[in-house]
């Protein structure tokens, strides 16, 4: 699977990159995640509960921090793991660009899934992925308005998303922990 895709936020680069490699702002920004901690350098241990269709699986995962620019760009590697319910695994390629009105948060994503989850059907695990994307980008933007209201911020969010190559549509960086555990990115990832 591939999808590519990318945010606008109204945020500056740096406060992006901060809150994109902030265990508690992913945390509150993943719905059903009850864990996002560090296990190492530029690693993480993530646990999210996801139901798509009639399978319902808390998703142990691991992601990996690669090729670090900061605050420009990283790869980050994935792994989950939901019991009988199945994995997920692949890798996505963040970068963010600073913008007139903030910055850009572009994401490209290679996945693949195995279990009962892969055995649902593409349309029904692409419906629930983009819920999953717009749900993370939602708490996102929410959670970075907290932060730096708007007197601060550049500008109020733009969102745009490239549909995938694929067809196939997996949450970006939610990203990718959102997209780590389905098999996303995935923001997402806002």
């Amino acid at each position: 699977m591939e999808m590519q895709g990318s945010r606008l936020l109204a945020i500056t680069q740096q406060q992006a990159w901060d809150a994109l490699n902030d265990p508690e702002v992913l945390k509150a920004c993943i719905a059903g995640c009850d864990k996002v901690e560090p296990s190492g350098e530029n690693a993480f241990v993530v646990g999210v509960a996801i139901k798509i269709g009639p399978v319902s699986a808390k998703f142990s995962g691991k992601i990996a921090l690669a090729d670090m620019a900061p605050p420009h760009s990283y790869t980050l590697s994935f792994e989950g793991q939901g019991g009988p319910a199945g994995f997920g695994k692949g890798t996505a390629k963040v970068q963010l660009t600073p913008t007139t009105g903030g910055t850009e948060l572009s994401y490209s994503v290679q996945a693949s899934v195995g279990g009962k989850i892969a055995q649902l059907g593409q349309r029904l695990i692409d419906g629930v992925a983009k819920s999953m994307a717009e749900d993370f980008f939602k708490r996102f933007d929410q959670e970075m308005q907290k932060q730096y209201p708007p007197a601060e911020a550049p500008a109020a969010p733009v969102v745009q998303d490239t549909a995938p190559e694929s067809g196939f549509s997996v949450p970006g960086w939610a990203w990718v922990v959102g997209a780590v555990l389905v098999a996303v990115a995935v923001s997402q990832l806002k």
